[in-house]
């Protein structure tokens, strides 16, 4: 690898890490909710009544009651790793199709 694409890869982790750090302390004292909290306030602000959700999710159905929430952060990090194993699947897939592909040229 070039000195060069290692220089930019350097300078994109730093820009990634600084995205990622900056709102922290950027705004003091702000919460950081989900989005499920924040649509079902806008509902309940616009309609002028409280939101009621149309169905239980299934997990808590079959529990009968909330999942705690290292139980959701667990689901939602296996859920997220799954989905990033499948899309780097066919990425590698792609790449490794082009290079046999210049490879036949």
């Amino acid at each position: 690898m070039s000195r060069k694409k290692k220089q930019t890869i350097a300078v994109l982790l730093v820009l990634v890490c600084l995205i990622a750090v900056i709102p922290l302390f950027a705004v003091k004292g702000a919460e950081f909710g989900g989005s499920d909290d924040a649509g079902s306030q806008m509902i309940t602000e616009i309609r002028g009544t409280e939101y009621e959700p149309w169905f239980t999710p299934v997990m808590e159905a079959a529990l009968g009651g909330e999942l705690p929430g290292e139980i959701e952060s667990l689901l939602f990090c296996l859920q997220t790793g799954i989905g990033v194993g499948i899309i780097a699947f066919f990425m590698g897939r792609l790449v490794e199709r082009k290079k046999w592909q210049d490879k036949q040229l």
